[in-house]
């Protein structure tokens, strides 16, 4: 008999709880209204303040696109606002992307201004030595050599690759 009044006061409670289910939000003059029923069509998404918790379950699905709003006629749930921070990720993601960017191209710049440098340092010293002129070097001695025939050959082959390399 004990058992059966235990099952029995669980019972009542459980449906005791269903019947807790309410309904809470802001009509148009802004009071609020409690009711066991879902408020009518009129009132906005954003003045429900309370629904059952089946029911907010039950409606997920329902509010989440807007082919349903379009169907259904039920508004679509707001989207959650942000709180600034993606806002300000988003711009921090820009900067670095921006300055990346602007890095690169100011060491692409210097790269291709190097190049022209030494472009024409090469058509400058090919020049010089494909003219005939005596060119002295210094050895790892310290003495001066006059370059011969076979050196200045050399050099301009050596002159030729970097002018091949550089001058594109």
């Amino acid at each position: 008999m004990k058992i059966f009044s235990v099952v029995w006061t669980l019972a009542l409670f459980g449906i005791c709880g269903s019947a807790m289910a309410q309904w809470q939000w802001l009509d148009t003059d802004g009071r609020k209204v409690f009711s066991d029923r879902a408020p009518p069509m009129d009132v906005p998404e954003k003045s429900i303040l309370k629904r059952p918790n089946a029911a907010a379950k039950a409606l997920a699905p329902v509010l989440a696109t807007e082919e349903n709003q379009a169907m259904t006629g039920v508004p679509v749930a707001s989207r959650p606002v942000g709180t600034g921070i993606d806002k300000e990720l988003e711009a921090k993601k820009k900067q670095a992307t921006e300055a990346e960017a602007a890095k690169r191209k100011s060491e692409e710049e210097k790269a291709l201004k190097s190049r022209i440098e030494n472009c024409a340092r090469a058509k400058q010293a090919k020049a010089s030595i494909g003219s005939g002129i005596r060119i002295a070097q210094t050895n790892a001695a310290g003495e001066r050599e006059v370059m011969d025939d076979a050196g200045r050959g050399d050099e301009l082959r050596r002159i030729q690759t970097i002018i091949d390399s550089e001058c594109r």
